[in-house]
């Protein structure tokens, strides 16, 4: 196996790890979305942007190369938002929507998905960590400052 191949591999790792600290989050406080889908989510979009990044050729061709990155970026994130839809419940009764959070950890997920195929690492990075600082700690100050919701 060549050092390229072991690269792929290390940034599949790192996308599904980002998947599974995420989704530990959404477990502990019941949400219908976990580690596993999470990991899911994360490493689906390392696959497709490093699928169009290393397609045969496109490396001679930088501006083919743009569109397909930014084609992809767009179809995967776009994509996203529909597995994410799936978790937003909204009662009418109580005027209450329910999963946004969730909705949004998908969102992210997939993003830092593609962040790890394209070896961003700075980004990868300070986005796990940002989002579990969003995702732990603004939960507990929110559950401080407005206990009754």
């Amino acid at each position: 196996m060549d050092s390229n191949a072991l690269d792929e591999i290390l940034r599949l790792m790192v996308a599904a790890g980002a998947g599974v600290v995420i989704g530990i989050n959404r477990e502990m406080h019941g949400k219908p979305l976990g580690m596993r889908t999470l990991a899911l989510v994360a490493v689906g979009s390392a696959i497709a942007a490093m699928t169009a990044i290393d397609f045969r050729g496109l490396g001679d061709h930088p501006d083919a190369l743009s569109r397909v990155v930014q084609g992809v970026l767009q179809g995967v994130l776009t994509g996203i938002g529909f597995i994410g839809a799936g978790v937003v419940l909204r009662d009418p009764k109580s005027s209450t929507i329910q999963g946004l959070t969730t909705a949004a950890s998908v969102w992210v997920t997939a993003a830092l998905g593609i962040a790890c195929a394209l070896a961003a690492w700075h980004l990868v990075i300070a986005g796990l960590v940002l989002t579990l600082i969003i995702l732990f700690g603004l939960g507990w100050l929110e559950s401080k400052i407005f206990p009754d919701t």
